[in-house]
């Protein structure tokens, strides 16, 4: 069985960071392992408590993952210290991880900025250039590329950017009302456009987290880049049009919807 690993922080309503990726990985067919950042107490609502926790720690869970189970993949996710992003790196380059997929939480979709300057100029500088693959939204693009991004032709130019700067692929993630849930893959100044139609659930929590992780679970079971995002973006889709419709605030996606079609059709049984 291939293996992922996610570097994120955990959620305590369950429908984003960790908990979302280890959903989607289990439910894209690889073994899910996790390295936590921090703690958070959070629902549907907002984010009410953080507790991070400390590099020697944070070193310890990696090296007790890559010294055992070895990952094929690594998501890594939010991550709000540079002290933090710093070990991570370090671990990552000591045992040459592969496949790594990083989603730069910087810049909430409200465009308001989630984590500090040092932080996002240390994500830069170390981790943005290990990745295989970014999968920034158009607020994230902005701050990597330093342009505006306004039309299809700005995320075009802005991936390139980044593609150049940090020598990895990026998925720019469109919405935020520059188009209809459209994609933009930058490979090696190749462009694959990924259009989808924007599925009316007000229910988004964690998106982010489930479609990077979702992307690590294909590379991780030996897809190519573009085959990962295609089937992450089918997965996302059907985790979205299932409409689970949970909290006071936005909800999370239900992430075993496939699951929880063989429990309706009569449930698991042992194969004869």
């Amino acid at each position: 069985m291939k293996t992922a690993l996610t570097i994120a922080g955990s959620d305590s309503s369950g429908g984003a960071g960790i908990q979302a990726d280890i959903k989607t990985m289990i439910t894209n067919g690889v073994y899910a392992m996790s390295a936590i950042t921090a703690l958070t107490a959070q629902n549907t609502t907002g984010v009410q408590s953080v507790m991070e926790v400390t590099e020697t720690f944070m070193g310890e869970q990696l090296d007790s993952i890559f010294t055992d189970i070895r990952p094929d993949a690594v998501k890594i996710g939010m991550v709000s210290s540079s002290a933090l992003i710093h070990v991570i790196a370090d671990k990552l380059e000591e045992y040459g991880a592969e496949n790594i997929v990083v989603d730069p939480v910087m810049v909430a979709t409200s465009g308001s900025k989630l984590i500090s300057d040092e932080a996002v100029l240390t994500l830069k500088q170390r981790l943005l250039p290990l990745a295989a693959v970014l999968t920034p939204n158009i607020p994230e693009a902005k701050v990597l590329s330093g342009i505006e991004i306004e039309t299809e032709e700005d995320m075009v130019k802005a991936s390139e950017l980044i593609s150049n700067q940090y020598g990895c692929a990026v998925l720019c993630k469109g919405g935020h009302q520059l188009n209809d849930a459209n994609d933009l893959l930058y490979d090696k100044g190749k462009i694959q456009w990924f259009y989808g139609k924007r599925i009316n659930n007000p229910n988004t929590h964690g998106t982010g987290c489930t479609l990077s992780s979702a992307i690590a679970s294909n590379l991780a079971k030996g897809s190519s880049l573009t085959e990962a995002v295609m089937l992450a973006k089918e997965y996302i889709s059907g985790a979205l049009k299932d409409m689970l419709d949970l909290g006071r605030g936005s909800g999370p996606m239900n992430h075993a919807f496939g699951i929880c079609k063989v429990l309706e059709n009569g449930g698991f049984h042992e194969q004869q």
